[in-house]
């Protein structure tokens, strides 16, 4: 009996693991992991501007008059003195928990997105715009529980252990809607930043002259227009930035996004909507341009146009 039961659960394992094999060799999938790879690095490299952005958007120092006004050198200054070196990566388990997978379900949405719509014909600028925001609002949606903690560790104010341990405290003290507070903001900062930059991308890819794009010099080609597409996009969504990371922070203070609109205008004035806007592009523009640069040799190793 056992004899004649072992071919079939061979078969059975032999089935299961074909299965895997045809998963593995799926177009999305394989974009997801090169996304994802991509992601890892410009996270662990760029998770200090990130900080002092958030800091920075944070500070409550210009709430009298004559106050001396605290900019990035400031910021980066005072957290090495205070919570010394590694301080500055404070926040970047749930930043490698939210951009792992967050950059992964980004450019595998992307390229689902660019196979299903535009298989026959290259994107316009406009319908450029709208593949990388819908790309950006899928992948912001859901990881954005671990966008919500990233940018308390990153505050220092919250005594957080580990990520598990954050999301369960707030899930306790605040209900689980807290984990999504901010999702407005987030989706008007994210799905037009992505939207712009792969615009301007993508365009600024075709500028490029065939000896460059066609030699061993494309991915510094291609990480040049990154930095230039980063640089605009950051500019137009900071605004957005700086009252996503205020409701995250302070969600008691905010019951609307537009109560902290209201606030910051009070405190800060229109300067206030650009507060970080230093750190945050370089951060962004870094990333952005590293991420898709890795994504895209990673991409043509494997055989696929991105």
């Amino acid at each position: 009996m056992l004899q004649q039961n072992r071919p079939t659960g061979q078969n059975s394992t032999a089935s299961v693991q074909r299965s895997m094999e045809l998963a593995l060799e799926h177009p999305a999938l394989k974009a997801f992991v090169c996304g994802s790879l991509s992601g890892t690095c410009s996270t662990l490299l760029f998770q200090p501007l990130d900080l002092v952005k958030t800091r920075l958007q944070t500070l409550q120092n210009s709430m009298h008059p004559g106050a001396a006004r605290v900019g990035m050198v400031t910021v980066f200054v005072s957290v090495v003195r205070t919570e010394k070196l590694q301080g500055l990566w404070k926040g970047v388990s749930p930043s490698f928990v939210r951009c792992i997978p967050g950059v992964g379900i980004y450019f595998s949405t992307f390229y689902s997105l660019k196979q299903h719509f535009f298989v026959d014909h290259t994107p316009s600028a406009a319908e450029a715009v709208l593949l990388g925001a819908g790309a950006r609002t899928v992948a912001g949606v859901c990881m954005l529980p671990v966008t919500v903690i990233k940018a308390r560790f990153e505050s220092g104010r919250y005594s957080y252990s580990s990520v598990l341990g954050a999301l369960r405290s707030v899930c306790y003290t605040e209900g689980p809607r807290a984990l999504f507070s901010g999702l407005t903001a987030t989706l008007l900062r994210d799905a037009p930043f992505s939207g712009i930059y792969v615009m301007f991308y993508s365009q600024a890819k075709r500028t490029l002259p065939q000896e460059i794009s066609s030699s061993h010099y494309a991915p510094l080609g291609n990480f040049g227009c990154g930095v230039l597409a980063g640089v605009l996009a950051s500019l137009a969504t900071q605004p957005a930035d700086v009252v996503k990371t205020h409701v995250q922070v302070s969600p008691h203070l905010y019951k609307r996004m537009a109560d902290a609109v209201h606030y910051i205008y009070l405190k800060h004035g229109m300067s206030g909507f650009f507060r970080g806007a230093v750190p945050r592009s370089l951060r962004r523009t870094l990333m952005a341009a590293m991420a898709w640069t890795v994504y895209e040799q990673l991409m043509a190793r494997i055989g696929f146009k991105s």
